[in-house]
């Protein structure tokens, strides 16, 4: 008998296998394709959350898997154009888990990147980091920095609260 493949079924799979396999190993939690920010534990959050060398790798792994460039020990391999692609796309990444990490702090109340799959920030990158532009996050009104924050234009804004990462930061990892 022939056994029928559904070829967008075994490319799925493939596709979550690549881009979600070492984090599965890394955090051993599950992930798949459907898997947004809110899905992320507390722990794996914290660890994406801050700046360095051991996060950048992790981004590298789920962003060259995805974009089937590899595994993220080839990225000095790659060709300038491809590394500064996965750069951009980790920095924003890297944001967007921040963000995350201040919403569940309360800290802001919404941001854009929350509605989206990591899957699909990956994928359709340029895309939804304009949408995320065009929107900055939402800083809670019960912030002590609110009113500094209302006055500012939009692009000031998302850079505002990028400055609160320490202090987010060290607040989360007492949440722990």
């Amino acid at each position: 008998m022939t056994k029928v493949v559904d070829l967008k079924t075994y490319r799925s799979r493939a596709l979550e296998q690549r881009g979600f396999g070492p984090w599965q190993k890394r955090f051993s939690e599950s992930y798949d394709s459907r898997t947004r920010l809110s899905d992320i534990s507390d722990k794996t959050l914290y660890y994406l959350s801050q700046p360095g060398e051991n996060s950048s790798n992790a981004y590298y792994e789920i962003i060259m898997g995805i974009l089937d460039l590899g595994q993220a020990a080839k990225f000095h391999y790659l060709n300038n154009h491809d590394q500064m692609r996965v750069v951009d796309i980790h920095l924003f990444l890297a944001d967007q888990f921040r963000f995350e990490m201040m919403r569940r702090l309360e800290w802001i109340l919404s941001f854009e990147g929350g509605k989206y799959s990591l899957l699909m920030m990956v994928q359709e990158f340029e895309k939804i980091k304009n949408k995320c532009r065009q929107r900055p996050p939402d800083l809670s009104r019960s912030n002590s920095n609110y009113s500094e924050y209302s006055k500012l234009t939009d692009g000031d804004k998302e850079v505002f609260i990028r400055r609160m990462l320490q202090e987010a930061l060290d607040a989360f990892k007492k949440r722990i």
